[in-house]
């Protein structure tokens, strides 16, 4: 087995047994009412306009790493014509058809590991969507942008909505919250075993999880690398994270909590 296999394997197994704490609570209630009414997005303001000026309006969009598939549908309230979502967590996608179900859209999910994508997945998308904690779980960005572009027809869109690296080297639970603890260009991965939660739940334990640190240079040279022509980077001093990290906004010394990515499928050009 791979090291990259290794790794994407690990993460699959942790995210499938955090599943189960995803489908409770007060976040999943407000999403089975949402999507059961016409028009209903989880996107907020930046994400909405970049995917407009992407182009999303009748095009064909994929979202790789769609965990719940909440954008994937949010995607069909913003004119897409065809929506697909590939995740690695088969119990993830079990979510994502339960809110498939209440919005009645004809999104489409499929579990696989980015890094070997079955034949069932086209390969003509307009869009490829990736958004927060995505990149963090991918073993190999190269290879990772590389399999993104496949998807793409040629001059496709790549739209990136991340959390900003800086966040990384902060522990917002911990005696310090502003002091930065972790170097940012650290370069073994954070090895975790707690269930991967969003809401400040209590976490149970999972198999072990890996995540990679990179900084917001390695991102963007990976994907120019791979074949994709920058087209704007943009970062904002607002957090899209989870709301402990809601603290790091509003300082007067501020740092960048989030950034956007728009970029052209070219692979010629490189």
């Amino acid at each position: 087995m791979s090291d990259i296999t290794r790794y994407t394997q690990s993460n699959r197994a942790a995210w499938d047994a955090s599943a189960a704490q995803h489908a409770q609570g007060p976040r999943w209630q407000r999403l089975l009412s949402g999507f059961a009414q016409p028009g209903f997005s989880t996107f907020d303001a930046t994400a909405t306009a970049l995917l407009q000026r992407a182009g999303i309006q009748g095009g064909r969009v994929v979202q790789v790493g769609c965990n719940i598939g909440g954008e994937v549908l949010s995607c069909h309230a913003l004119g897409a014509a065809a929506c697909w979502g590939i995740d690695i967590s088969a119990e993830f996608l079990h979510l994502a058809d339960r809110l498939n179900q209440q919005a009645g859209h004809p999104a489409r999910f499929v579990q696989a590991d980015v890094y070997a994508l079955p034949d069932v997945v086209p390969r003509d998308f307009d869009i490829a969507l990736i958004t927060i904690g995505v990149l963090n779980w991918m073993p190999d960005l190269p290879a990772f942008f590389r399999a993104v572009g496949g998807l793409l027809v040629p001059g496709g869109r790549l739209v990136v909505y991340e959390t900003h690296p800086f966040l990384d080297m902060f522990e917002p639970a911990g005696a310090t919250p502003h002091t930065p603890t972790r170097s940012y260009f650290r370069v073994q991965p954070d090895v975790l075993g707690q269930a991967r939660v969003y809401d400040g739940s209590q976490a149970g334990a999972a198999p072990p999880s890996y995540w990679f640190a990179y900084p917001l240079g390695d991102v963007v040279t990976a994907s120019v690398r791979a074949g994709f022509a920058l087209k704007e980077l943009r970062e904002f001093a607002h957090c899209n994270r989870e709301a402990a990290y809601h603290q790091y906004e509003g300082q007067g010394a501020q740092m960048p909590l989030c950034y956007t990515v728009l970029s052209r499928w070219a692979p010629a050009s490189g």
